[in-house]
C-alpha cells in the first residue's frame, strides 16, 4: 500500500489512521475470542501496520505526521463493550510514546476524539442485541449529542498543517479551541495533561 501510494503520488507526509471496528458487544466472559481479538487487529495492529509503512521516509525526510482516530471511550469503562475499549485506550499509549520517540526527528503524533458522529458503527449499536449499548446509544441520539465529521475533518486538516506541531503526542477532542491548546502549549505540557495518567 505505502509502496504503491509513494509511487503514484510521491512520499507519505500525512498518514490518518481511521479504520474501525466496534463489535464483539456483551460480557467478556460469553465473549468469542478470536473475534473479542479481531477488533484489537483492526483497531491497533492496522494502525501499527500502516504506521510501520511509512514512518521510516517520514523519518528519513525528518518530516511528517500521523492522526490516529481513537476514542473518548478510550478512557473510561464501558460494560459489555470491552474489545473495543481496550482497543482505542491502547491507540492513545501508542500515540503519546510514538511521540516520544520521533521527538526531534521532525514527526509529529497525534490521537483525537472525533466525538459520538453517526457512522456506521454508530448506528449498528442501535441495535446491537446488548440492551444498555442500545439505549446509551439511543439516548444520545436523542439529546442530539452526536457531531458532525465536519468537526473532525477540520481537525484534522489543522493538525496536518503543523501549526498545532507543539501538542505532538496529546489527545484532542474534535471540538476542542485548537488555537487555544497551541497557545497553552507550555502549560499542558508542564501539568502534562491530555494524556493517559494515574491519578494520586
Amino acid at each position: 500500500m505505502a509502496a504503491a501510494v509513494e509511487e503514484a503520488l510521491g512520499p507519505v507526509d500525512l498518514l490518518v489512521n481511521n479504520a474501525g471496528r466496534f463489535g464483539p458487544v456483551g460480557p467478556l466472559a460469553a465473549a468469542d475470542t478470536d473475534n473479542w481479538w479481531q477488533t484489537i487487529e483492526v483497531n491497533l495492529r492496522g494502525p501499527l501496520y500502516c504506521t510501520r509503512a511509512v514512518l521510516p521516509g517520514m523519518l528519513t525526510r525528518r518530516h511528517g505526521r500521523i492522526v490516529n482516530v481513537s476514542s473518548g471511550v478510550g478512557l473510561t469503562a464501558i460494560p459489555m463493550l470491552s474489545a473495543y475499549i481496550v482497543s482505542k485506550t491502547a491507540l492513545y499509549r501508542l500515540s503519546e510514546n510514538l511521540a516520544a520517540e520521533t521527538r526531534g526527528h521532525g514527526v509529529r503524533v497525534f490521537a483525537i476524539d472525533p466525538g459520538l458522529v453517526r457512522t456506521a458503527i454508530s448506528e449498528s449499536a442501535l441495535s446491537c442485541g446488548e440492551p444498555s449499548i442500545e439505549q446509551w446509544f439511543t439516548d444520545a441520539f436523542l439529546h442530539q449529542e452526536d457531531v458532525s465529521a465536519d468537526w473532525a475533518a477540520t481537525l484534522v486538516a489543522y493538525l496536518a498543517s503543523g501549526v498545532a506541531d507543539v501538542l505532538s503526542g496529546r489527545s484532542i477532542l474534535a471540538t476542542e479551541d485548537l488555537p487555544q491548546m497551541v497557545a497553552r502549549a507550555d502549560e499542558i505540557e508542564e501539568q502534562d495533561l491530555y494524556v493517559l495518567r494515574e491519578r494520586q
